[in-house]
């Protein structure tokens, strides 16, 4: 329901139309009364859930089934530009979208991660990945056509997005391999760059992954970073080489060109932000999903995955409706999340927990089952539906 009328209309602009941004600005046009502007800017003229490439990949979606028009949203009373953001200045909260300025009250950025795939050698050359649309429709066929030989699986670096996705794409390519018969004749492999899986999450949690990679004949090796590629052969820093018939990979990141090189950037390159309330040390810009920065009591950064940047975006976005509207902003973000893990079969584990919590995250791992799986299949159409 809009808010009441509180002063002079004021623009609120989002920057990023993946799962934060969509949903930051839905939540806007829900809190604000219309004579507030709510402006999305994405670079793409479409949303794709990427969540859901992992689907693609095992042909359970096709790509139109995670696409949607962000034009849809103009229906809602949200303005949609979409081209390049080429520069941001949060003292002035200005941006500069393909030549054209816009300056907000309020600004949230929303803008992501970058791939850096060209940071390994012949990588992209040598491998085919299912963290973007495209790729997951390329690696699609090639996992059918494959009858035997070898599947490496590798996270490129150990800072990636979506922690489980790499040992889900295994998991998920195994039964696709067990569904034709051919498994037998196929070793599949995952080669990780981090010391456990989903090691952030807690030793539970990397416990029960490994059991469930072991429980399907999954070979894992952690702490193996791949160094370069070419078809048919990766190397590794331990100067071990592996020979494989297909290289699936999980990208390393890298913060978007326009925030690195912005007064937003921390020393890392990503912004920092309020782990909380999200907001930046700049009045009025609020920074959430994965071009955040935001610390853990182990050291390590909260991981970069969708249901954060979901439930951040919610609490900026009342906060900025309560600003606007003259209350108190007291919405945060409390370090709670989930995250689903695809075996196949139509089952899913799920891992969930606060992940503030001192003196590290406390995180519970459900075994794989019918009932998670359907989760996430309710989480895509809670985005797909709700919010587009």
């Amino acid at each position: 329901m809009a808010g009441r009328k509180h002063g002079p209309a004021e623009t609120v602009v989002v920057l990023g139309g993946g799962v934060g941004g969509v949903a930051a600005a839905n939540r806007l046009r829900r809190r604000l009364d219309r004579h507030h502007r709510v402006v999305l800017v994405n670079r793409d003229p479409d949303f794709t859930f990427a969540a859901s490439y992992l689907w693609v990949m095992s042909g359970k979606r096709r790509p139109s089934q995670v696409t949607r028009s962000l034009q849809v949203l103009k229906r809602r009373g949200i303005e949609v530009v979409v081209g390049d953001v080429e520069n941001i200045d949060p003292a002035r909260r200005t941006v500069t979208v393909e030549g054209r300025q816009i300056t907000a009250d309020h600004l949230v950025v929303s803008l992501g991660a970058d791939y850096a795939a060209d940071t390994i050698p012949g990588l992209e050359q040598a491998g085919e990945t299912f963290a973007t649309l495209d790729g997951a429709q390329r690696l699609s066929p090639v996992i059918k056509a494959i009858t035997r030989g070898r599947v490496l699986v590798v996270t490129a670096a150990p800072l990636y997005r979506c922690p489980a996705a790499p040992y889900e794409a295994a998991l998920l390519i195994d039964a696709i391999l067990r569904r034709n018969g051919v498994r037998g004749n196929v070793n599949v492999a995952v080669h990780s760059a981090e010391p456990g899986p989903m090691g952030v999450a807690g030793a539970n949690v990397s416990a029960a992954v490994i059991a469930i990679l072991a429980d399907r004949g999954i070979d894992y090796h952690p702490s193996h970073q791949i160094t370069a590629a070419e078809p048919g052969r990766a190397d590794f820093a331990d100067g071990k080489s592996e020979t494989f018939d297909m290289l699936v990979y999980m990208p390393p990141i890298r913060p978007p060109a326009v925030i690195a090189s912005s007064p937003l950037a921390g020393t890392t390159g990503w912004i920092d932000a309020d782990r909380q309330t999200l907001a930046t040390a700049f009045p009025g810009v609020y920074a959430i999903g994965d071009n955040t920065q935001l610390p853990l009591g182990i050291g390590k950064p909260l991981p970069r995955a969708g249901v954060f940047a979901h439930a951040q975006a919610l609490a900026v976005a009342d906060n900025i409706a309560a600003v606007i509207e003259g209350r108190p902003a007291t919405s945060t973000f409390d370090g709670h999340g989930g995250c689903f893990i695809e075996t196949g079969f139509g089952k899913a584990g799920y891992g969930s927990g606060n992940f503030f919590a001192e003196p590290s995250p406390k995180v519970i791992v459900r075994p794989p089952s019918r009932r998670q799986h359907l989760g996430k299949v309710a989480f895509e159409y809670n985005v797909m539906r709700r919010w587009l």
